[in-house]
């Protein structure tokens, strides 16, 4: 039984998450919190095992009780987010601070609920209830541990000897953090990143990234020129490929594994581009994505590097990819930056 705190000053909000998960025998809820205040005084009372939280709350918001909760009681949390433009950038700051994943809520709420609470809010409670404490403490960035970004004033290469793909899912944006912002402005390759986030979501990741990192990070557009020391992130709904000119195709052609963009469409497109100077990191994330695409970078005489179990808040992707056979380094995130930027001055 998965034990769950709500943490939301709207009473229809709460009524409406309370119903979703009450659809679920596996799901119980525990108590409410009006704000961040008391949502702190609850999670040491009740001890739950995964929290939804909203951010625009009176006294203590959202973003103020989450970076507490992880400091003094690590707990799970899923955030309910909006598609606004200051939504979207409060998701994506709730993440770096460590929340597991969120889900969206309607701009005006309906007799039926807001839309966006569905089957799919309660497979994200259950997922991240699995999730340990020790893993979450793991997976968030120390700030301290940011290098100050110094972005370098270069010309850059329009064709790349090496692309890096590296694919991720739950857990990802953390992770993402964590690794990006330690890559040289120098890299000498491109790189293109596939994060599973809806749209909106990958623009406001695509930002900050680049606001913490000395690469340059941008969302991926239709006929982007790959280069040197730039990083491409793939849309949210597109699938994004490498074209043999160098330049990026988006598409909405069918999911993949039920995933919209998919990491084995974009590193089976990079192999097929840049053959065996292709290197795949495959992060974490749940399910098996990448794991066909490792596979044809590795076919191609391609690098292959995933992410170890120990600092996976989901191990999924990553054992997939291990099991197959197509890994060369499994690598504790911390030190993956330095393992690619080695692979790519080989």
């Amino acid at each position: 039984m998965v034990k769950v705190l709500i943490v939301d000053d709207s009473a229809f909000a709460r009524l409406s998450i309370t119903k979703q998960l009450s659809s679920d025998s596996e799901i119980e809820i525990v108590g409410y919190a009006n704000d961040g205040l008391e949502a702190l005084d609850m999670v040491k009372k009740l001890k739950p095992g995964v929290i939804t939280l909203d951010v625009e709350m009176p006294r203590m918001g959202g973003l103020e009780a989450l970076a507490q909760i992880m400091e003094e009681s690590p707990t799970p949390v899923v955030m309910l987010s909006s598609l606004t433009d200051r939504g979207t950038e409060i998701t994506i700051r709730a993440l770096e601070l460590g929340a597991i994943d969120f889900f969206l809520k309607a701009p005006k709420a309906t007799k039926a609920g807001y839309f966006g609470l569905n089957s799919d809010l309660n497979s994200k409670i259950k997922l991240a209830a699995t999730i340990g404490r020790a893993r979450l403490r793991m997976a968030v960035p120390k700030k301290e541990a940011y290098p100050q970004p110094r972005k370098a004033s270069r010309t850059l290469s329009i064709a790349p000897d090496k692309v890096v793909v590296i694919g991720s899912s739950t857990g990802g944006p953390s992770a993402l953090y964590e690794l990006v912002p330690h890559l040289p402005a120098d890299l000498p390759a491109a790189m293109l990143l596939v994060q599973h986030m809806p749209p909106v979501f990958t623009r406001s990741l695509a930002d900050r990234l680049n606001e913490l990192s000395n690469i340059d990070i941008k969302e991926a557009e239709q006929g982007d020129v790959l280069k040197q020391g730039l990083v491409l992130l793939a849309p949210g709904n597109y699938h994004m490929e490498v074209k043999m000119d160098h330049k990026i195709s988006l598409n909405q052609k069918p999911p993949v594994l039920g995933l919209r963009p998919s990491v084995d469409i974009t590193m089976l497109s990079a192999s097929l581009a840049y053959g065996a100077s292709t290197i795949g990191v495959v992060l974490t994330g749940m399910g098996s994505d990448g794991t066909r695409g490792a596979t044809s970078i590795k076919a191609a005489g391609g690098k292959i590097v995933a992410q170890d179990e120990a600092t996976c808040v989901v191990y999924g992707m990553p054992r997939s990819v291990k099991e197959s056979g197509s890994v060369d380094k499994v690598v504790p995130l911390a030190k993956i930056a330095g393992e690619i930027e080695r692979m790519c001055r080989e």
